[in-house]
């Protein structure tokens, strides 16, 4: 299955680029935004993205008066954290965190960033969100340690705006909706297991979810030994003939090779029409991630494990990603997410965020898909876990038989999270 060095580029990218917008991907479309010859000189894009990353996120003026930050808590209860801030004229707001990292975390939240915004006022969140990191030189504590509770306390305070202001999460960080529906595509996380076993889930979950597109594990995850050994190389070619040439698939490698490794896989990926790899090497390791791009005509996806935006800039700028994926937990939460995306929406460039599994966080990236205009054709759909009880008026949250979920458009997290439960959460001190 051949492919040639075109078959990703779409001839709307350069109309796109011209306007300094990537136009909406068709269905099942992966745009490879240009790496070789990128417009301009490699100081005129930094200064391109420099100009960017100047401009406000949050939409100010939807609020005349201050919303003064009077109190902020971290409740727990059956291993769930729930952020609750409130101002001083009494509106509330409430965020879901990511269970998993906050167990690990929650005193960084409740010494240095909880006591940070009292007092603030949230209109100000965009200047909040890197002023936090200088607090307490919160900055030394750097990664996910600071980001999932900065991520925490932002969903929280944007749930409160979107209420006082009766509008989604979305349409304060957008002038508008640009999807209302997810396209959802069906991930296998497996590793240590054989390529048939793999086969076999990926049937068993796609025929529950209707997914369209599937993406599954390569290698052994941060250049550990591949078990059982040629596994992706027997994986690439079977899940193709598995599914057909209709459906989209793609696969993470989890920084499992070195450049000279990883390049043969993705020449494998390009032949059975694969629609992108993601970290093929090592995450930080930028210069490579570039080495592996220029060899291949594959997109590469990148940016899960990424916490800093001067690093996107990098990447974006040099040609190293045609798909940025900021986790929207561990890199800090939609003020910062919009802003690589909007980053890489100027260059031609998709952004199709990375979510963790635990809490609500799949609620918080559809509100993000919804607000930007170069999201992927297809994103990820984590499976809620069932101890948070939780009502949605405008969405059922789940996929449907067309393979998409429809975005909550009630306001702020547009979720209601059972009064009864929060009450019987305890406060956490630490």
């Amino acid at each position: 299955m051949p492919t040639n060095r075109r078959d990703f580029l779409t001839s709307a990218l350069a109309t796109g680029l011209t306007a300094g917008l990537v136009p909406a991907a068709a269905e099942g479309q992966f745009l490879n935004a240009p790496r070789h010859g990128l417009p301009g000189t490699l100081q005129e894009r930094y200064a391109k993205l420099d100009a960017i990353l100047k401009q406000p996120v949050l939409k100010r003026e939807l609020f005349k008066d201050p919303v003064i930050i009077e109190s902020v808590e971290l409740l727990y209860g059956k291993k769930q954290y729930i952020c609750r801030v409130r101002s001083k004229d009494g509106h509330e707001g409430i965020s879901v965190s990511n269970a998993q990292q906050m167990d690990l975390v929650y005193p960084i939240f409740v010494r240095r960033i909880a006591p940070f915004f009292i007092g603030k006022d949230a209109r100000d969140l965009d200047a909040l969100i890197p002023a936090v990191t200088v607090y307490g030189s919160t900055y030394k504590l750097q990664s996910l340690a600071i980001w999932v509770p900065i991520a925490t306390m932002e969903f929280a305070i944007l749930d409160m705006l979107g209420k006082m202001a009766n509008l989604p999460m979305s349409l304060l960080i957008s002038d508008k909706v640009y999807n209302k529906k997810i396209n959802v595509y069906q991930a296998n996380g497996e590793r240590d297991n054989s390529a048939e076993e793999v086969i076999e889930h990926l049937k068993r979950d796609v025929a529950i979810s209707h997914a369209k597109a599937i993406k599954f594990k390569l290698g052994g995850r941060m250049s550990h030994t591949e078990y059982p050994a040629g596994r992706s190389e027997k994986l690439i070619p079977l899940v193709r003939k598995t599914f057909g040439d209709q459906m989209v698939i793609s696969a993470d490698a989890n920084g499992s090779y070195t450049a000279a490794q990883a390049i043969p896989i993705g020449k494998l990926m390009q032949e059975y029409k694969y629609a992108f790899y993601e970290e093929p090497v090592p995450f930080d390791w930028y210069e490579e991630t570039k080495q592996v791009a220029d060899a291949l005509e594959i997109p590469i996806a990148g940016g899960e494990q990424e916490p800093s935006t001067h690093n996107f800039r990098w990447l974006i700028a040099n040609g190293g990603l045609s798909i940025v994926q900021q986790d929207m937990f561990y890199f800090g939460g939609m003020i910062r997410c919009m802003q690589v995306a909007r980053m890489a929406n100027a260059f031609g460039k998709q952004c199709i965020p990375h979510i963790s599994s635990t809490g609500l966080g799949y609620v918080y990236m559809m509100h993000f898909i919804s607000a930007i205009p170069n999201s992927g054709p297809y994103h990820e759909f984590k499976e809620f876990n069932n101890v948070l009880p939780y009502h949605c008026a405008t969405s059922t949250l789940l996929s449907d038989a067309n393979g998409a979920v429809t975005v909550p458009t009630g306001p702020g997290f547009g979720v209601d999270i059972d009064p009864d439960f929060i009450k019987k959460c305890t406060v956490l001190t630490a």
